[in-house]
């Protein structure tokens, strides 16, 4: 009974996380960063909604949800950025720092 029992919370995991992988695909989630950015602008704009009526209908009421203006594109092409302009000047800071250090080491020995 309990290796049935752990056979059927296998089943129901495997089920959920294959539903999870099938939706996202569906929705463009795992597809290339415009896609991803357009999904992510239709769940900001229909979750709120979904959210409020779920909480009337229950009785709750929320704070309203704050507006965030975040585009994960601009932020992965500022990073991407960033990462390259480091790596772009990685051979000029090291062959500087190499001096600095031959500088100082002179220095001590004097």
């Amino acid at each position: 009974t309990v290796a049935a029992f752990d056979s059927f919370r296998f089943v129901i995991k495997g089920s959920l996380a294959g539903t999870a992988v099938y939706v996202a695909y569906d929705q463009g989630l795992l597809g290339s960063g415009t896609q991803g950015a357009e999904a992510l602008k239709k769940a900001q704009a229909a979750l709120p909604p979904a959210i409020q009526e779920w909480t009337s209908y229950i009785g709750w009421e929320l704070l309203p949800t704050p507006k965030f203006d975040f585009s994960p594109s601009e932020s992965w092409n500022k990073g991407v950025q960033t990462v390259m302009s480091a790596l772009s000047v990685a051979p000029t800071r090291a062959c500087e720092y190499t001096v600095e250090g031959w500088r100082y080491v002179k220095d001590l020995v004097k």
